[in-house]
């Protein structure tokens, strides 16, 4: 199989693992908080003690450069190292949303609305935003896969 396409493919797979992994450790969040399964993101930073939310902070911060590293190893130009970190991103953002509504249905619909990230300070939006933004990079990175762009 081609270098290329099999880099987008173990890439895809890691996002999609760490999706599983983040949703995970959200679980353990939720339940900590004493919220219900059924409960908006957005009022669990209202909840949250100001001390672990920066504690929260340095978990999305972590991700990120998580994502920059693999990345950088896995890409040869500052083009495909840029390709493969929002197509990594997108895997990861997107099934990090399948992966909780398998473990406890949520969110409801596309519409309910989330804390996407609190770096710098919550980004909140509706979920079909992320959702919308990780399927329209997928579907564009494979269209430059497909035209030889990279």
């Amino acid at each position: 199989m081609e270098t290329t396409l099999m880099k987008l493919i173990m890439l895809a797979v890691f996002g999609i693992a760490m999706a599983h992994f983040e949703g995970v450790v959200v679980v353990y969040l939720r339940k900590a908080l004493g919220m219900l399964d059924s409960e908006s993101n957005k009022e669990s930073v209202e909840k949250f003690p100001k001390r672990y939310l920066y504690i929260e902070m340095t978990r999305e911060a972590a991700t990120i450069i998580m994502l920059v590293v693999i990345a950088y190893l896995v890409g040869n130009t500052w083009l495909e190292r840029g390709i493969f970190f929002l197509w990594t991103f997108a895997f990861w953002d997107l099934f990090y949303y399948v992966s909780l509504y398998i473990l406890i249905k949520w969110p409801s619909s596309l519409k309910t609305i989330d804390v996407l990230f609190l770096i710098p300070k919550p980004w909140i939006a509706p979920v079909w935003f992320p959702v919308g933004v990780s399927s329209i990079t997928i579907a564009g990175i494979i269209i430059l896969y497909l035209a030889n762009i990279f």
